[in-house]
């Protein structure tokens, strides 16, 4: 798997603006290679609809994901989950950024079961929404899913 020099004062910076500070420019273009590479090998029969997306840890491994659609709909998987489940599937729950690519001539957001699904590793996650062109546009997880519920409202409830 690809791996991302990250310098621990930027890890400290990111992580003390609570995921505002963007990735420097180099990064983020290793972010966009990834999650075009990974959208090549996406399985899309049904839709047609190839999305690549690229996760980037704490310790700067890369993880790529594809959608791969199923005949039964439910059973097929975003590619955001895919690079997840892939890097937790590995060890890692810290992350930093998601990248995403699709086809579309405009910003693809992941969708709402994928918001909920990365919330689940921090509200704090930098998520990069590409277009084929590779401009780029920037949010940090809590804003794509404001009030969202994730594993300290869990702690919470079982400390009552």
């Amino acid at each position: 798997m690809p791996k991302i020099d990250i310098p621990p004062s930027l890890l400290a910076e990111i992580k003390a603006s609570h995921g505002e500070k963007q990735l420097p420019a180099n990064i983020q273009k290793q972010l966009f290679d990834a999650a075009i590479s990974a959208k090549s090998q996406s399985y899309s029969p049904y839709s047609k609809f190839p999305v690549g997306a690229s996760v980037l840890t704490e310790s700067g491994e890369l993880f790529l994901g594809c959608n791969v659609e199923n005949a039964s709909y439910g059973g097929a998987i975003c590619a955001e989950r895919t690079g997840f489940v892939k890097a937790v599937s590995e060890g890692h729950r810290k992350f930093i950024a998601v990248a995403v690519v699709t086809n579309l001539k405009k910003f693809a957001s992941p969708c709402g079961f994928c918001r909920q699904f990365m919330v689940e590793f921090g509200k704090d996650q930098q998520v990069y929404l590409f277009q084929q062109d590779g401009s780029v546009k920037f949010y940090v997880l809590r804003e794509l899913l404001p009030d969202s519920f994730g594993p300290e409202d869990l702690e919470q409830f079982n400390a009552q």
